[in-house]
């Protein structure tokens, strides 16, 4: 359901409105669960914080029951399409927790393995320019539904990232984040979602795809 710079093909269900709201998706202060059933929540963080930066960024997902994978799917052959389009459909929210502020989905249908992918890449996307953190060039990305016209928005200015969302009030601030600190929790909740589904699906651990995921993306 999420694009990072090139037409995405998929098949999705619309589901209700969007939620700039903290509450059903906001998970528990410690260490991220494992095997998390549809319907729960994690907080894919695996890590001891170690900075008042990391405190601010917390990412999290749940798994619907609404939409469950398709039966019989064999998660050891999937490919990178339907990894990224067709399974693990939830919600996810991507939070700042001193502020008490989060910008979150209530969709259902969000695929929550291609939103951790996603957000890894835009993250690369804008460290291109190459005078990094001392760039005053604004630097943009998006993540987009395909089933919506929602979208996340980027905006990278020296070392730190504004996020806002379409559906956000206009008088709403960003959130703001270090963009070093964003690369390393994106990267982090990738491979604790990942952890969590390969602890749910059987052969998912063993599916070439997901190990060049894990190799693109290394944790920071």
């Amino acid at each position: 359901m999420w694009r990072s710079g090139s037409p995405a093909v998929t098949e999705g269900v619309p589901g209700g409105p969007a939620s700039a709201l903290a509450g059903p998706y906001r998970a528990a202060a410690s260490a991220s669960a494992r095997a998390v059933p549809p319907g729960g929540t994690a907080r894919a963080d695996g890590r001891n914080r170690r900075d008042t930066i990391d405190r601010v960024i917390d990412l999290g997902y749940s798994l619907s029951r609404r939409f469950p994978d398709p039966p019989q799917t064999d998660y050891r052959t999937a490919d990178v399409h339907t990894l990224r389009h067709d399974l693990f459909c939830g919600d996810v929210y991507l939070a700042d927790t001193e502020a008490d502020r989060e910008l979150s989905t209530a969709w259902g249908w969000v695929p929550v393995l291609d939103f951790a992918w996603a957000l890894c890449d835009i993250v690369e996307r804008l460290d291109r320019d190459p005078l990094g953190s001392r760039s005053a060039r604004p630097v943009h990305a998006e993540l987009d539904f395909t089933e919506s016209t929602d979208r996340l928005l980027f905006e990278r200015r020296f070392g730190w990232v504004d996020i806002t969302a379409d559906w956000a009030e206009a008088e709403d601030a960003p959130l703001t984040f270090n963009h070093a600190a964003l690369r390393r929790e994106a990267r982090d909740f990738l491979h604790d979602l990942i952890a969590d589904l390969t602890d749910m699906h059987e052969g998912l651990a063993d599916n070439p795809a997901v190990w060049e995921l894990q190799a693109r993306y290394p944790r920071v």
